[in-house]
């Protein structure tokens, strides 16, 4: 990893958007919206999503069949996951209140509804992920979404089974551009109000050209884990979070910002003794070569360049990780304490893994049960005569004449 200065270091965020990649998905997103099925088929047959003729979608009693096919441990497992990842749902939906307030004239506020229909990517590829699957739909199925389609390319059997658990009511067998075009036009499913998840850069480009017709949950970049180690930090532990994240994909970022050089020195002997059987350790080198090592004089160091650079998971290896995560404001998710990996929260300890990458956790947050609800405000006014005059005025000074006689019709009335 390389070693850059704390000041370098405040200042190493990357775009999620590659410019090519937008450059190259946007003829097959709009020969998508203008062909529908045709083209989806014609663009998954042609990047090895499916073969010819195999089908582009598997319904719920696919899906199910998938579940039952794996072994029992396995059914198990994700029963259990999902238990988990809903229960924390539960209790984000629980914080959700609707509101009705007293206003000048009568009463305003606003409700929580759902997002209607709901698209959600899990990438398929080296890595398949049937964590996202449930990360995606179950958060959506507890805040009340009608319909939920996942989209993924080549699905494993453990893909389409977390699919079926998490609720899905069928799956895409497609992925990149095509994918993320056939859930925002409906394809071969009902056309998604919202498209959340992960997924390769040309997903995340699709995902830029179609925000605005289409809500999306944020532009996916490579998965990065800041973690800040002092002197007491066990440099096995920190090295392991490290390369959990480094194994994730060749783009990804591990980063670490260390209280000495002799604890840098140590993590890195420790990478070094844990790559040599590492089975990802390929993708895991060339993955620690995106990322930096800094040395800082003190926390309070750390706290500004971490909150610069908003990381997608912060991890922290020191004596009061209760106290520091107070400071800390911009993060996608923290994991206080040795103990707590960044890995429990991939699979399911309950926070989403979807999670803002890029810097962008310094205005966003990451996907939850909010991400698939919406607070529509609305107003009652049984006496407006008090607002006439403010209003007629504000609209007379922006030469907006309609406006003041709709409210100074209202006195007339009165």
């Amino acid at each position: 990893m390389r070693r850059v200065e704390p000041r370098e270091a405040a200042t190493t965020r990357r775009s999620p958007v590659d410019p090519d990649a937008l450059r190259d998905v946007i003829p097959i997103v709009e020969d998508v919206r203008a062909r529908g099925e045709e083209a989806l088929r014609e663009h998954s047959e042609r990047f090895g999503d499916i073969g010819p003729g195999e089908p582009l979608t598997r319904s719920r009693q696919s899906l199910e069949e998938s579940f039952h096919s794996l072994p029992a441990e396995q059914q198990d497992a994700l029963r259990r996951v999902a238990g988990r990842i809903e229960g924390f749902a539960r209790s984000q939906l629980a914080g959700v209140e609707d509101l009705s307030v007293e206003v000048l004239g009568g009463r305003a506020g606003h409700r929580w509804v759902p997002v209607e229909s709901v698209g959600a990517y899990a990438p398929g590829g080296r890595h398949p992920l049937p964590s996202s699957a449930l990360m995606t739909v179950i958060p959506a199925r507890v805040a009340g979404s009608t319909t939920v389609w996942v989209a993924s390319p080549r699905p494993t059997a453990a893909t389409c089974a977390a699919a079926f658990v998490a609720g899905a009511d069928g799956l895409i067998t497609a992925g990149g551009a095509q994918a993320i075009a056939a859930l925002a036009f409906g394809a071969v499913s009902e056309p998604c109000d919202l498209i959340v998840g992960p997924g390769s850069k040309w997903v995340t480009a699709a995902k830029k050209h179609l925000y605005g017709e289409v809500g999306i949950d944020g532009l996916a970049g490579p998965s990065e884990i800041l973690v800040i180690a002092d002197d007491g930090a066990d440099p096995a532990l920190v090295a392991a979070d490290l390369l959990a994240q480094a194994e994730h994909d060749t783009a990804a970022i591990p980063s670490l910002i260390a209280t000495s050089a002799a604890l840098a020195d140590r993590v890195e002997a420790e990478i070094a003794r844990q790559l040599d059987d590492l089975p990802t350790a390929e993708t895991a080198r060339a993955a620690l070569g995106n990322g930096f090592i800094t040395v800082v004089g003190d926390l309070g160091e750390a706290v500004g360049i971490s909150d610069s650079l908003g990381p997608e998971h912060l991890a922290l290896h020191v004596s009061d990780p209760g106290t520091l995560a107070g400071r800390l404001r911009s993060y996608g998710s923290v994991f206080t304490g040795a103990g707590s990996a960044e890995a429990f929260a991939d699979y399911g300890a309950g926070p989403n893994h979807v999670l803002p990458t890029g810097g962008a956790a310094r205005f966003q947050s990451g996907l939850s049960v909010l991400t698939f609800l919406r607070a529509p405000t609305w107003l009652r006014l049984d006496d407006p005569t008090q607002l006439i005059g403010d209003t007629a005025l504000l609209a007379r000074l922006e030469g907006l004449e309609a406006h003041a006689r709709a409210a100074l019709l209202r006195g007339s009335q009165a």
